[in-house]
């Protein structure tokens, strides 16, 4: 495997606790989900409690490489590449039911104790809503990050996918190919470290040079709910412990989306429990690239706050 294809070295101008973090050893796996080989990544001890990353559209299970090792200190942390992404195989079609099912393999294949916590960022985020509605029982809790469950608005949704993610280029050589990474939607980060590390982890080599790793088709090859406001009825039946992390500065979670998703909650299984809703400051869309220690924290407050006092991690998860 080559470097731009596994953990590329960090910036040497990183910070020491991101250098600290892509140094931590990992795991590596595969395991086939209906005919499809999905790679794994994991951190931590078996015995302890499950806690599963799930990344974005177009992404990979890199994407956490600067969180993973901080909240795998007391659980068994595993992130994928859904299919179509990252290392894993590509399909003919795509669907959330379908990414949920490989999270729950990937999770009895790879993780530790209990049932599994789940975290999904922004596509990933609707894959653990569609988790929590028709596997909730699986699950120790559901941890959605920045992605917004909007009201029906057929105007701004129509070929919503195919305008922001277009067939990937080839590329000459793999420093050209890092200069075109970018964030979609856009938004600023500062940590230019972060973005080349990630960058170079989504790229594979082919005979005509350097090319993105993920299948465009996964957001046209499409089969069920695919735009935000689809997931709406899946939300509101989630049956297992919530929380929703967003973005301060996200462009694409407002007021009114904050207030239809509390809306579709107020009645769910999962508001029984009550339903955390964080705001992670100065973050946008893309918190695990800009705020990656803030998310951290979001999440363990999260954890804690399902925690029954005096009970340890594993106990919640298996309970």
């Amino acid at each position: 495997m080559s470097e731009a294809e596994g953990s590329p070295s960090p910036d040497p101008a990183a910070p020491a606790w991101f250098r600290e973090a892509v140094a931590t050893p990992v795991e590596e796996g595969r395991v086939e989900v209906s005919g499809a080989g999905i790679a794994w990544l994991a951190w931590g001890r078996r015995a302890d409690p499950t806690l599963v990353l799930v990344h974005g559209g177009a992404a990979h299970a890199r994407w956490w490489t600067a969180l993973a090792p901080s909240l795998a200190r007391d659980h068994r942390v595993v992130a994928l590449d859904l299919s179509g992404h990252g290392d894993s195989d590509h399909r003919e079609v795509y669907d959330a039911e379908q990414w949920s099912e490989e999270i729950l393999a990937v999770a009895a294949a790879a993780g530790g104790s209990g049932r599994p916590l789940v975290v999904g960022h922004s596509m990933g985020g609707f894959v653990t809503i569609v988790l929590a509605a028709n596997h909730g029982p699986q699950l120790a809790g559901a941890v959605v990050l920045d992605a917004p469950v909007t009201r029906p608005d057929p105007e701004s949704e129509e070929g919503r996918g195919g305008r922001m993610f277009r067939a990937p280029k080839t590329y000459p050589d793999l420093d050209a190919a890092v200069a075109h990474f970018h964030l979609v939607p856009p938004q600023p980060c500062e940590n230019a470290w972060l973005l080349d590390h990630i960058g170079r982890a989504s790229l594979r080599h082919t005979d005509g040079g350097w090319t993105w790793k993920f299948d465009p088709r996964v957001f046209t090859a499409r089969i069920g709910p695919s735009t935000p406001s689809q997931f709406a009825p899946q939300l509101a039946r989630a049956g297992c412990r919530m929380a929703i992390v967003n973005g301060e500065r996200s462009a694409i979670v407002d007021a009114d989306v904050r207030a239809h998703m509390a809306e579709l909650l107020a009645t769910a299984p999962a508001a029984r429990a009550g339903v955390p809703v964080l705001d992670v400051p100065f973050a946008h869309h893309h918190l695990l690239l800009d705020q990656p220690l803030a998310v951290v924290t979001a999440i363990r407050g999260v954890i804690a706050a399902w925690q029954p006092l005096g009970q340890a991690p594993a106990q919640v998860a298996a309970g």
